[in-house]
């Protein structure tokens, strides 16, 4: 008490010329750091303009968000120097500045994390494909930020971190053990955003769900269903199914079949494939593949058709099977042929019993 009295007494009997001489230097240096940082944002700016690049307007903003209160505190620690003070609170004095700093250089790195977590998260307003790793490396680089800085400030000041960094070891593994099931769904996010089985606004079909992927999140991925609703599914749930993505479709393999009447002559049902194939063909942005007298059924003559769309869009394929079935029906009318539909003949038996000869 006695030491803290003598340092509080010999602090407090500085003269009040030097007290002015502080809060003037702190106001100098307060106002020369305002103008540096303007002078450097209206250059940079300027540069900023002339460049095709964005690496200048990230530092304009981040430079823009300059903490003001840094600067004061800069000035006053200016201040400060100048006056005779003990030589614990210099000491004090030489850790603040490294706190300011240390402050001031993270707030610059984190708002350059941000911006460029924007960035990548809406170009021109539109969404990314993938916005998972962006979102994960944005939280794990303002984490790892946060924390060198903790440490180095803990450091200056004389603290021991490695036993500190030893129980954080600790209790992480703690965490890990009581979050488990949290853990898996974001190391399932981040398998989706490395390996990519889907993107945003694939449509996707996996059990018996199915729909377009609007949102792959940290822990769950939102679906809107071919009816309205959104499905909700954890990342994890959704990795154990095969998924089907419809969207990475080069082109759409079509496989359909007809069945003519059983009193078609040979000859005409030879000449049916050629028809499909013509038929096929001119239905446009179709490769044909084969068709075939497949069997003979309960009640018509089976023939099975193959051909490739090569376009994936499922509403094109449907217009093209629409134009080719019409297309079959005219065929076949003018070659005088006719769709099987299921039928079945019933024959009744009748016998005559001889009557029984009178007794």
């Amino acid at each position: 008490m006695m030491k803290n009295w003598l340092d509080l007494n010999a602090f407090m009997s500085i003269s009040a010329t030097h007290w002015l001489y502080a809060v003037g230097i702190a106001i100098v240096v307060y106002l020369v750091l305002e103008s540096v940082l303007k002078f450097a944002v209206v250059r940079l700016e300027v540069i900023a303009k002339g460049s095709a690049t964005d690496l200048d307007d990230m530092v304009v903003l981040i430079l823009k968000g300059t903490n003001r209160f840094t600067l004061v505190t800069a000035g006053l620690l200016s201040g400060v120097n100048f006056l005779d003070i003990p030589y614990k609170l210099v000491s004090t004095l030489g850790h603040l500045w490294f706190v300011v700093i240390g402050f001031q250089i993270a707030a610059w790195l984190n708002r350059g994390v941000t911006i460029w977590t924007m960035r990548r998260l809406s170009r021109n307003g539109v969404s990314p494909r993938n916005p998972v790793i962006t979102t994960m490396l944005s939280w794990i680089l303002r984490g790892l930020l946060w924390t060198v800085l903790i440490l180095a400030v803990l450091a200056n000041i004389g603290v021991n971190i490695t036993a500190f960094v030893a129980s954080l070891g600790v209790g992480g593994v703690a965490v890990a053990l009581a979050t488990q099931n949290i853990l898996g769904d974001v190391f399932a996010s981040l398998v989706i955003g490395l390996d990519k089985p889907f993107e945003h606004n694939d449509f996707i079909v996996f059990g018996s769900n199915s729909g377009s992927v609007e949102h792959i999140g940290l822990k769950t991925t939102r679906i809107r269903s071919l009816s309205g609703e959104e499905i909700v599914c954890s990342n994890t749930d959704l990795l154990k199914h095969t998924i089907h993505n419809h969207k990475r479709m080069t082109e759409r393999r079509i496989l359909f079949g007809f069945g003519l009447t059983y009193d078609t002559i040979t000859e005409k049902l030879r000449a049916v494939p050629s028809v499909v194939k013509k038929t096929v063909e001119a239905a446009g942005s179709t490769r044909f593949d084969r068709a075939h007298f497949k069997a003979f059924g309960d009640s018509s003559l089976d023939f099975e058709v193959v051909y490739y769309v090569t376009n994936a869009d499922y509403n094109l394929y449907m217009d093209i099977q629409q134009r080719i079935n019409l297309t079959l029906i005219d065929e076949f009318t003018q070659m005088g042929l006719e769709f099987a539909f299921p039928t079945r003949t019933v024959q009744f038996v009748t016998s005559t019993l001889e009557a029984a000869p009178p007794r």
